[in-house]
């Protein structure tokens, strides 16, 4: 994805933030802001999914004193643009994600990758999004669009990626994001 500067070890930049999203009420959209602030260990503050413990209605149900997993959503803007071709009104915040990219493969991140985004937030990459159905109520067919099956009976999420806070910072459209990968060797996202 990246390579580090000879120089001074920094990731390259790869993407950028196309928009930032957040909601203070439990809601499947977050409106779009000119900014949000990540709080290291919590999240974005004023989420409603921010906090050290779980705070998604269907985890909290589960075990409450889970470790938050889910503190920042980040989806890329590039399955927006290919969700509205296939007739799905998408757009930024839309689908429930704090952060809309562009031009960096979530998808194809490992478990343990850093965002570096804007000038001073890190966010650790812990996992997959894990759509809910209320996708549906938003487009219809949209659940079964982002939950497909590989050729082997598999369910592909492709909801974008969900991740920690570790340095907290100002995030807002147009910030660069870099990419600093773990070392190898390499663990697949998986639904968190």
């Amino acid at each position: 994805m990246t390579t580090p500067n000879a120089a001074d070890a920094v990731p390259t930049p790869v993407g950028t933030v196309k928009a930032v999203s957040s909601n203070p009420e439990y809601s499947f959209s977050k409106p779009n802001r000119g900014r949000i602030r990540l709080l290291a260990g919590l999240g974005v503050e004023g989420d409603v999914h921010a906090g050290v413990t779980v705070k998604h209605r269907s985890r909290v149900a589960r075990d409450p004193s889970q470790p938050n997993l889910r503190q920042v959503h980040l989806m890329h803007d590039e399955l927006h643009e290919e969700l509205r071709t296939e007739g799905h009104p998408v757009e930024a915040g839309q689908l429930g994600e704090n952060i809309t990219t562009r031009g960096v493969d979530l998808l194809g991140l490992p478990t343990g990758t850093l965002l570096r985004i804007g000038p001073d937030a890190v966010v650790e990459v812990t996992g997959l999004r894990n759509p809910c159905g209320q996708i549906n109520g938003f487009s219809d067919g949209l659940m079964k669009r982002l939950t497909p099956r590989d050729a082997d009976g598999n369910v592909v999420r492709l909801g974008g990626i969900m991740g920690i806070v570790l340095t907290g910072g100002d995030i807002a459209p147009g910030d660069p994001i870099a990419v600093e990968l773990p070392a190898r060797p390499h663990t697949p996202l998986t639904p968190v």
